[in-house]
């Protein structure tokens, strides 16, 4: 039976040019279950997950405690050399076992051979499958593995979307789809999601398919209480936000941005609805844009809060060359006073060099290397602004 499946399996995730018949036969053959240990012989688990799959000691040992009753390689060894013919690479495996340990003991013709034949018959490519194989683990022998990437393949879009979300929730395979991934879906729905912000939200946030749908309502109210309705075209992104932090965090979260902006609950309110990751900054990070906005560029907590969105870019890569950019062309005369920062800084780097850059090419030759010097934290010369009418 093992045999037969093995060879329906790599019938159907081969082709002629990429996987000849040897290949299968080696493959069929490694895959078979080797002869049991003799009665009396003592199998060290901890000692065949270091020399045989590639974990360290301490993996080892932790992975060990969930495998009490193995008492022979004989399944994993079929496990491993099933695995390897997917095209796992060593570094895979070890990865895929010190994630989940029972991998090794699945089921090989029951489980793991059958679902993956299924997944091949989604139209799933080998590497795909092997993706997914390697982040399922032990799940993957679930009977209902196959029926739940029928759900899930449309829900995210595209096999790579679901393989992201996977990656921060290995579960997904083991939840039930009808009493709990479903609803919260239809709740997201009806927070007036569309499928493409269901898709993008939960390949980033995959936990929110498979938590209590409370906790979901909950998450739901911390972001509308924060000035982002329902429907909005943020909301997504407010979820997304909130999803990041504990509730306790998220409370702590608000107090550190009006201590550090000096910021009303109204502000907090328009700068999070404005640009809901600012919820997810560090406060060290945020201390330190704030100081350079606030003390430096002279720019006021009010002027900050509905162009939160500068808090979002980098302070070192972006934030400080666009400012230096900018007074050096004031200052100089090259630049009307009132022209406005925040337009520069929202600016693609491509029409930011061609609007600020490439027309003073004559009159300040040596702006675009300075510039570039700026963007890898450096301050030029010409940008500490003694105050010189001196370009060269």
């Amino acid at each position: 039976m093992l045999r037969l499946r093995c060879c329906v399996l790599n019938h159907l995730l081969s082709s002629p040019a990429t996987s000849p018949a040897s290949h299968l036969h080696r493959l069929v053959s490694a895959a078979a279950p080797a002869p049991a240990a003799p009665p009396n012989a003592t199998f060290a688990v901890e000692d065949y997950l270091v020399e045989t799959c590639g974990l360290t000691r301490a993996q080892a040992l932790k992975a060990s405690a969930k495998l009490p009753h193995l008492k022979s390689p004989s399944n994993p060894d079929a496990v491993l050399a099933f695995l390897a013919g997917l095209g796992l690479s060593g570094a895979d495996v070890a990865a895929a076992v010190a994630r989940d340990p029972r991998l090794l003991c699945a089921k090989l013709d029951k489980a793991l051979a059958s679902n993956v034949a299924g997944l091949a018959g989604l139209g799933l490519s080998r590497c795909e499958i092997a993706r997914i194989v390697s982040l399922a683990g032990y799940s993957l022998g679930n009977k209902s593995a196959v029926s739940k990437l029928h759900y899930y393949l449309p829900l995210f879009g595209s096999p790579e979307k679901f393989i992201q979300a996977m990656k921060f929730n290995t579960n997904l395979l083991t939840y039930s789809l009808e009493r709990v991934t479903k609803p919260n879906v239809a709740f997201l729905r009806k927070c007036g999601l569309g499928a493409c912000d269901i898709a993008k939200l939960c390949a980033a946030r995959s936990r929110m398919l498979t938590i209590n749908i409370d906790r979901l309502r909950a998450m739901v109210a911390f972001a509308e209480g924060l000035g982002v309705p329902r429907g909005s075209r943020m909301f997504w992104r407010a979820l997304n936000a909130v999803a990041a932090l504990r509730e306790e965090n998220i409370a702590a979260k608000v107090d550190s941005l009006k201590n550090i902006f000096r910021w009303s609950g109204a502000e907090v309110g328009i700068a999070f609805c404005k640009a809901p990751m600012v919820l997810a900054l560090s406060k060290d990070l945020l201390q330190s844009k704030s100081d350079f906005l606030i003390s430096e560029v002279g720019l006021t907590p009010a002027y900050i809060a509905p162009r939160s969105t500068l808090l979002t870019f980098s302070l070192e890569g972006r934030l400080k060359p666009r400012y230096y950019v900018t007074k050096f062309l004031k200052e100089n005369g090259l630049l009307d006073h009132d022209r406005d920062y925040y337009s520069a800084v929202i600016l693609t780097e491509k029409v930011f060099m061609e609007k600020f850059i490439c027309p003073h090419k004559e009159a300040a030759p040596q702006l675009s290397e300075d510039y570039a010097v700026a963007c890898k934290g450096e301050v030029p010369t010409r940008f500490r602004f003694s105050g010189t009418k001196n370009l060269q």
